[in-house]
């Protein structure tokens, strides 16, 4: 994939309009055979196998061709490497793996969607970032990175990459320690080095840097989000945060309500949360990061699926107006949005899908698809 004549765009050019989708529970998955909680880098048995293994069919053409059809012009492709590795020593990545990520990502690109790669369940850098292993996970990273890469150096402008996704103490989703924090900052500046170190068109990639475990209100509060520091020239001209926003989670996640927004609180019991908690804290976000030149990527978000009797066909009318409103405020700000989608159906907690790609990517959640197609306009 060539690069293309005109200049690579700053990350807010690239994030603008941008209304994506994560090709969830795919490439991220655990090899056959692994634990998914392994902390263990090397090769697997059946490692290639890997991408159908949480019960996934393989993408295909058609897969990204109908997230294209669908009105979506960027795609998220978490992917775990830690079960590809074939020295660890050097971090060195199975080149099956590695034509295999390839051949997805220009599928993409060519239906001129921009793409998002990353490092996605690594369990040894995500689950301990202490500072026991704070070096000895730097290193690791800077060569997975350096590594990667290098692979996609001269791929054009389209292709972004995120250093990490949610680094947490394992089973602990809350608070962090400033010990956390600083482990998860000296992550983001290690990637952020070693990209632009590889040259070619990665000198201004854009580059998503992450708060701890993805969770904003660890990035924005109290100077626990440190931005790293480019390489001369760029400035943050290249650079986005990433964040997750499964937000509130007690309507978005839990189903402890299944309603939100102001309209819907007469329909039943509500989220306390509403449009002007999400609006206002949007609005911090400009105000902490588009301000200082930055990019804002919201690289996973969704809204499970719930039923209730007699009043299933309203909740899914609440969710579209959830949806609708979330990408609508988002895109307003210059953000980009990527919606979780993870192929799986029914009612309650961790049902994302929305393509149901056992079925030619039939849409099963049209309410969801609508909520962000409307929120695009």
């Amino acid at each position: 994939m060539a690069a293309p004549a005109k200049a690579q765009p700053t990350a807010k050019e690239w994030n603008k309009d941008v209304v994506g989708w994560n090709l969830g529970n795919q490439f991220e998955c655990s090899a056959p055979g692994q634990d998914g909680e392994s902390m263990a880098i090397g090769m697997a048995d059946n490692s290639i196998k890997a991408e159908t293994a949480w019960g996934n069919p393989v993408v295909t053409k058609k897969t990204i061709k109908a997230v294209k059809e669908a009105g979506f012009n960027a795609v998220r492709i978490p992917i775990r490497w830690q079960c590809h590795i074939t020295n660890p020593t050097a971090m060195s990545i199975d080149k099956a793996w590695l034509a295999r990520v390839k051949e997805v990502v220009n599928w993409c690109l060519s239906n001129d969607l921009k793409v998002i790669i990353n490092t996605h369940h690594d369990k040894w850098l995500e689950g301990r970032p202490t500072n026991q292993y704070k070096d000895e996970n730097n290193q690791k990273l800077a060569l997975l990175w350096l590594n990667i890469a290098s692979e996609f150096a001269n791929y054009d402008y389209r292709v972004a990459f995120a250093g990490t996704n949610e680094v947490h103490i394992k089973d602990n989703w809350g608070k962090p320690e400033a010990e956390n924090l600083a482990v998860q900052n000296s992550y983001n500046q290690t990637f952020v080095d070693v990209v632009r170190a590889t040259g070619g068109n990665n000198a201004k990639r854009h580059l998503l840097v992450q708060t701890y475990v993805c969770n904003p209100d660890f990035g924005i509060n109290n100077g626990d989000f440190i931005v790293p520091t480019d390489i001369e020239g760029n400035g943050n001209d290249y650079m986005s945060v990433e964040f997750h926003y499964y937000t509130p989670w007690d309507y978005a996640g839990e189903c402890k309500y299944n309603f939100w927004g102001e309209p819907y609180k007469a329909k039943g019991e509500a989220s306390p949360n509403d449009e002007k908690t999400m609006s206002e804290f949007f609005d911090k976000v400009v105000s902490t990061w588009s301000n200082q030149g930055l990019g804002v990527v919201i690289g996973e978000w969704g809204v499970t699926d719930r039923q209730k009797s007699g009043q299933t066909d309203l909740i899914h009318e609440n969710m579209t107006y959830y949806c609708h409103f979330l990408v609508c405020e988002a895109k307003k700000r210059g953000f980009s949005t990527f919606i979780w989608d993870n192929n799986s159906f029914g009612s309650g907690s961790e049902h994302f899908g929305i393509f149901d790609r056992n079925a030619g990517m039939k849409v099963k959640a049209p309410w969801v698809l609508q909520g962000i197609l409307d929120g695009k306009k």
